[in-house]
């Protein structure tokens, strides 16, 4: 299988990558340039390795190609990114997950949110914890809601705890921060 993959604004073409799989490999072709330099052509292989799925079938990755600290990476990874000349996995590239370098507050809401939603209900600490919904174990909706309280003290606590230096000795005082 071959093909190309345009890119276009406004009907005109601004990239363009070619690709060719073969048995256990992708070749990319494309064209790199960095900023005031000359256009380089780039062929770039990357390999692929296959895992077996739980209902049979398989799943297919590809093997990273970057050398990172003098070493090979060969991770398998579903997503490569293009970070320089070569398209390499998240960990070669230097690429976080937005969640990584949010607040601990903030990881603790979108935790407690999504519990709410699990539950039938609206996320936000300003809407009550939706009733147990029908067939739901008492013992399982009593867990769920605690483990949304707790996140939603953790967070309340961890961005006081924050931005009290903003606050005067009386409210210190009044969330225990002294």
């Amino acid at each position: 299988m071959r093909g190309n993959w345009v890119w276009s604004r406004d009907g005109e073409e601004v990239g363009r990558i070619g690709y060719s799989a073969e048995q256990g490999r992708l070749t990319l072709s494309y064209r790199f340039q960095r900023y005031g330099e000359e256009w380089e052509s780039i062929k770039e292989a990357v390999h692929l390795s296959h895992a077996d799925c739980h209902y049979g079938n398989q799943r297919p990755y590809f093997l990273c190609p970057g050398v990172l600290n003098g070493r090979h990476c060969g991770r398998r990874v579903g997503k490569l990114f293009l970070g320089g000349r070569y398209f390499l996995c998240r960990h070669c590239c230097g690429i976080s997950y937005a969640s990584q370098s949010e607040p601990r507050y903030d990881r603790m809401l979108r935790r407690a949110n999504k519990l709410r939603v699990a539950l039938g209900g609206e996320p936000g600490t300003v809407n009550c914890i939706a009733p147990k919904p029908k067939g739901m174990w008492h013992r399982t909706y009593q867990r769920k809601r605690f483990e949304i309280e707790w996140c939603e003290h953790q967070a309340d606590r961890l961005f006081i705890a924050k931005y009290a230096h903003l606050l005067t000795g009386d409210e210190r005082a009044l969330f225990d921060l002294s």
